[in-house]
């Protein structure tokens, strides 16, 4: 029996605030994965609350969409 892993409900909402911001920038996800070298994938993942990025790709996010670390965090 495969069972999905529930996803914490602040990171389903850290996701779609991120998501929001690189939208409203009009940033595509493959883009920004380019900007920070990494996979397309990966900040889908994010966007849905499945992955969390640490505080090196958090500023590194940040820079590419030309926001402050602080925009970036809905809480």
């Amino acid at each position: 029996m495969n069972k999905k892993k529930k996803i914490p409900q602040k990171d389903y909402k850290y996701g779609r605030h991120l998501q929001k911001v690189r939208q409203s920038k009009g940033v595509t996800q493959e883009s920004l994965a380019e900007k920070i070298n990494t996979s397309q994938t990966w900040i889908a993942y994010i966007e849905t609350g499945r992955n969390r990025p640490n505080l090196d790709m958090l500023e590194k996010i940040a820079k590419a969409l030309g926001v402050k670390v602080k925009d970036l965090i809905p809480f």
